[in-house]
Formats: structure tokens, C-alpha cells, sequence
């Protein structure tokens, strides 16, 4: 590897009936990993040294990749290998069209390395390649090792405990079939004689106390492989069922950069890279509303009102970590309904030919992910989710709503009256 910042992407072809697929890594000392960390997954999307990150998912046209930083010089001394796996989400490898592997410079975007997997059939997971440490620097290996059981077979063969959900047996009762018999009488016993209480025995001196001993050690939280995805036919679900109700949850906007857009930017004018805003509308449980977006420098806060922050302004989309919301879900009980939407600020005139895709990923429980429809009218702003406060729990409702502003209303006020958010709105600027 001539350098160590790499970026690695997964890539195939999409079309109706194909699966999805997922890109992980896994850390590994004498062959597996030293604990459950070690493993990075879209449940898991970054390693404790930050020397792994899965950045997410991308589309651009009949082609999708899931794409994966790696930072060698951040890698830890003990670990000598990084596997690069795939793994099928509802089907098998057999059914995913031009499978590849791609390792490129992130400075120079570069391509250092790159596999194309041979033919599949009945695996629904691989190890298509790894990094390994050989005499004081970093090579890439290609593997193209399969497995039949999936993510879960994939992760327990290197040392990964694994927490599926299980079904629980049927319960049944035992129905008597004839009457039970008459209870039985015991006979009744005297009490005994009273008699006096025996002196009270000679006071001892206390005995020592036995010094304290230290907790047992936490007992590590197997790791959950679970997901979940919206759909029009599934658009919604619970926060609560999925274990998300503590910690911050991470909403992120990844969309695909293109260059030299043709069509007028809605604001400026010409051409260029497309810069989109990923924004939220909140409304409190004691009324409070406002808006977290980085028109004006409303970056919010997490730790205080509105429990909201946009991490930063992504302004070409260049990077791979895309747009960022955080939601401090220890703070559910203090919201009322969030609307997660998104806007062009300038390079382009619509979201037509801009594929993206959205993730929902709390502290703790199942990511929850989505895709936008293909935008048919001139819009420039798209309400995602709505995140709505139900008896404690937030239920996340996918959206996908492409809106078109009237001549001379600003997207974030067409969004609000689509909504009936009811706030005033001043112009502003970055």
C-alpha cells in the first residue's frame, strides 16, 4: 500500500430482484478479533483507534457501493490483518450482478488495488479481500472465500459473539381431565407448653469484617446484526422495538456528487457541484419550535434545547460521510414530532438524477435505512422522515415527499406550511 489513508468500496449492480449488500471489516489478532469491537458493520460504524469507519451506501444509476475508510497508520500494533467481507441482505451472492472490490487513494483517488469476485452461486457472504502487515508495511491480498450462513457465519468463524433474536417456544397449559380430589385434612396438633425465654446469651465481640471485593467485570453485549429498511410497503417503525431509547442516533444524507450538472442552479446560476442541506424542524413537548440547518449557522445543540445538531456543511458532497444530523435520544421525552428534510442550496434545479439515500443510526438498536424515489417534478427541497413522539417512543415514518416551491417561497417555508409548522421565516445566508 503506498499510503495509508485508503478508501475500499464494494460495489455490484442493482436492478428489480436483486439483493442488497453490505460491506464490513473485522480487526484481527493471531487470526480473530480481540473482542467484539473489532468487528465494523453497519450496526458497529467505526472502530474505537478510528482506523476503520463504514461510511455508508451510494447510488448512481444501476450502480450501488458501500464504501469503507481505512486509516493504517491509526491501526493498532497487535492487529496483523484487516478482512474486507460482503455479506447478502435477502438473497444470495449468486443473484448480485458485477461484485467488486476497490481500494483507491483517498488523497489522489487513485485506485491502488482492485478484485472483481468470480462467479457465485449459493454464498451469501465473502471475505473478497484483506490488508495485512508483511516485514514493517501494509499489502493487499485478494480471497474471494465464501460462506453459505450469511453475515452471522461469516462473523462467529472469527471469534464474534453474535445476539440474533430467538422465537420462543409456544407455551401450553395442562387442562385436568377429571376432577382433582378433595383436599386432605391434616390433623390438628396442641400447641406446645409456654414457657419461659432461655437468658440472653454472653456478648461476643464482633467479628472482622471480610474486605470488599471488586464487581465482577461487565459482561460484553454480543453483537446484533439486525436492520431495518422502509419501504412504501413498510414505511414505518418503532425506535423503542428496535432498542434505539437511550444514547444519540445519527442521521445521515449521502448522496452522489456530479460534476458539471447541465440544467441552472436554482440560486446562482451555471454549474458546478451540488450542494444539498440536510436540515430538521422540531417541535417540543412544552411548544418550543425552530429549525437546525446551517442557513443562518443553526447548528443547534445536543445537550441542551433542541437536543438537535448538525455536525457540519458538507458543500459538494465530495466527502464520504455525506451530512449529518445527531438526535440526543436520551431527550425523547422532551420532543413532540422532528421532521428530518433536505434542500438544494445551489447546482442544481431539482433532485431529479440525485440518488440518495438516508440512514437512521441510533447508539443502540438496528440501523434504519431508505432510499429516494426517483424525483419526477422540479423540486428543491424533500422532506425524509418525521420522527413523532408516541407514549414515550418515536416512530419513524419515511417520507420520501418531493415538494415544489411556489415563485418567490423559500424551500423551508414550503416545507413548513406542507407540515402546518406555523413559524415565521426571515431570509438568510451561510
Amino acid at each position: 500500500m503506498p499510503t495509508a489513508a485508503l478508501r475500499v468500496e464494494l460495489g455490484w449492480r442493482s436492478a428489480p430482484g436483486v439483493p442488497d449488500a453490505d460491506a464490513s471489516a473485522l480487526l484481527l489478532a493471531a487470526g480473530k478479533v480481540r473482542s467484539d469491537t473489532d468487528f465494523v458493520f453497519y450496526n458497529q460504524p467505526a472502530h474505537p483507534s478510528g482506523a476503520v469507519r463504514h461510511e455508508g451506501k451510494r447510488t448512481a444509476g444501476a450502480g450501488v457501493t458501500d464504501i469503507l475508510s481505512v486509516d493504517l497508520a491509526r491501526v493498532e500494533g497487535t492487529i496483523e490483518r484487516i478482512v474486507l467481507a460482503a455479506s447478502a441482505d435477502g438473497g444470495t451472492f449468486g443473484q448480485v450482478p458485477g461484485l467488486y472490490i476497490e481500494v483507491t487513494d483517498t488523497v489522489t483517488g487513485r485506485t491502488v488495488a482492485r478484485f472483481d469476485s468470480p462467479g457465485a452461486t449459493v454464498e451469501t457472504a465473502f471475505v473478497l479481500g484483506e490488508f495485512y502487515r508483511r516485514q514493517g508495511a501494509w499489502k493487499f491480498r485478494a480471497v474471494g472465500q465464501g460462506y453459505s450462513s450469511g453475515l452471522e457465519g461469516l462473523a462467529t468463524d472469527f471469534g464474534i459473539t453474535v445476539d440474533e433474536p430467538q422465537h420462543a417456544a409456544p407455551r401450553t397449559a395442562a387442562i385436568p381431565l377429571t376432577a382433582p380430589p378433595p383436599p386432605v385434612t391434616a390433623p390438628v396438633t396442641p400447641p406446645p407448653p409456654v414457657t419461659a425465654p432461655p437468658p440472653p446469651p454472653a456478648t461476643l465481640p464482633p467479628a472482622p469484617l471480610a474486605p470488599p471485593t471488586a464487581p465482577p467485570p461487565p459482561t460484553p453485549q454480543p453483537v446484533r446484526l439486525s436492520k431495518v429498511t422502509l419501504t412504501k410497503a413498510a414505511p414505518s417503525v418503532s425506535l423503542a422495538k428496535q432498542g434505539g431509547t437511550s444514547g444519540a442516533m445519527r442521521v445521515n444524507l449521502n448522496w452522489q456528487m456530479r460534476k458539471q450538472l447541465s440544467g441552472w442552479s436554482r440560486w446562482g446560476g451555471g454549474q458546478g457541484d451540488v450542494d444539498l442541506d440536510l436540515c430538521a424542524l422540531y417541535e417540543l413537548a412544552d411548544g418550543r419550535k425552530g429549525v437546525v440547518q446551517a442557513l443562518g449557522n443553526a447548528f443547534g445543540s445536543l445537550n441542551r434545547p433542541p437536543y438537535i445538531h448538525l455536525d457540519g456543511d458538507d458543500r459538494t458532497g465530495a466527502t464520504a460521510s455525506g451530512e449529518n444530523l445527531t438526535i440526543n435520544l436520551d431527550h425523547t421525552r422532551d420532543f413532540r414530532r422532528i421532521l428530518v428534510f433536505v434542500t438544494i442550496y445551489e447546482g442544481a434545479s431539482s433532485f431529479a438524477d440525485l440518488h440518495a439515500t438516508v440512514t437512521l443510526q441510533p447508539q443502540h438498536g438496528a440501523p434504519i435505512d431508505f432510499s429516494l424515489d426517483e424525483c419526477t417534478v422540479p423540486s428543491t427541497v424533500c422532506a425524509l422522515a418525521l420522527l413523532t413522539n408516541t407514549g414515550g417512543d418515536l416512530l419513524v415514518q419515511r417520507e420520501a415527499r418531493y415538494l415544489v416551491p411556489q415563485r418567490g417561497v423559500s424551500p423551508q417555508r414550503t416545507i413548513d406550511r406542507a407540515y402546518d409548522w406555523g413559524m415565521n421565516w426571515t431570509p438568510g445566508r451561510k
